[in-house]
């Protein structure tokens, strides 16, 4: 395990797997970088896999309440790819773990390579259909395997990787951190900024995601010039584990695009 500093001294734990062109991984709210379990270890067959914890998530510390805002988590996604020893990345952020990507990319421009962005938005929107329904959000903050479960995977998926479901759902992480992640990923608004973003963005959706809808995706689409947008038919919050196909778009994504 390593660890990087954080603009205001906060330890970040950051570890590393396979070699290749670099690939920082930004996990969601309240995830720790173990949530990626399966996901990393494929990836780093074909990448420098680096992902790390979130600040007041698993063994990184949790730092002043006021730099728990996405556009601030982003600077501590430098930081690790500078602890890193990486002076440009492919970036593969899912759902606010894509919202840090976002200004990861628009204020450090010369450390993204390629974007991924999984179940994610560029904020809230009055667009209709953007808003998870009520029935989502009360299932998300019950904490309740049962209800959480049919949210994010395929039911097949998850009897198959009950470890990699258990590890997910179940990052070490306090309730004063927990809340403020929540309140970090409600917050995010970059709708404005995303046309600053230049490198080359897929972004990944599934068509049955409840809590991030798909209309969100396509607006992403419209303001950030050149993205591509790949609809996952059925997959919810959580295909980038559960659906292993999208590891394949990505090489090919970034085989064609990255410079």
């Amino acid at each position: 395990m390593n660890f990087a500093e954080a603009p205001d001294g906060t330890e970040l734990a950051w570890s590393e797997a396979g070699e290749g062109e670099p690939l920082l991984l930004i996990a969601g709210q309240a995830t720790s970088m173990d949530g990626w379990g399966p996901t990393a270890k494929l990836l780093s067959r074909y990448f420098r896999v680096i992902r790390f914890d979130h600040r007041g998530i698993g063994r990184s510390g949790k730092g002043d309440a006021d730099r728990y805002t996405t556009r601030l988590l982003a600077e501590d996604a430098a930081a690790v790819l500078e602890a890193a020893g990486t002076d440009l990345a492919h970036v593969y952020g899912h759902s606010m773990g894509g919202r840090i990507g976002q200004w990861l990319a628009i204020d450090h421009p010369q450390k993204v390579n390629a974007l991924i962005l999984a179940a994610t938005s560029g904020g809230k929107s009055p667009e209709p259909g953007t808003q998870p329904d009520k029935a989502a959000m009360e299932a998300l903050v019950s904490g309740d395997l049962s209800r959480l479960e049919p949210l994010f995977f395929d039911a097949e998926w998850v009897c198959a990787n009950p470890e990699a479901t258990h590890v997910f759902f179940n990052s070490r992480a306090s309730a004063w951190a927990k809340a403020r992640h929540f309140k970090a990923s409600r917050e995010h608004d970059a709708w404005n900024e995303l046309s600053a973003i230049k490198a080359p963005t897929l972004i990944l959706h599934g068509t049955g995601d409840a809590l991030t809808p798909l209309p969100n995706a396509t607006l992403l689409r419209e303001h950030i010039q050149g993205s591509v947008l790949v609809r996952v038919p059925g997959a919810g919050h959580g295909l980038h584990l559960d659906h292993p196909e999208t590891l394949d778009w990505i090489r090919q994504f970034v085989a064609r695009k990255a410079r």
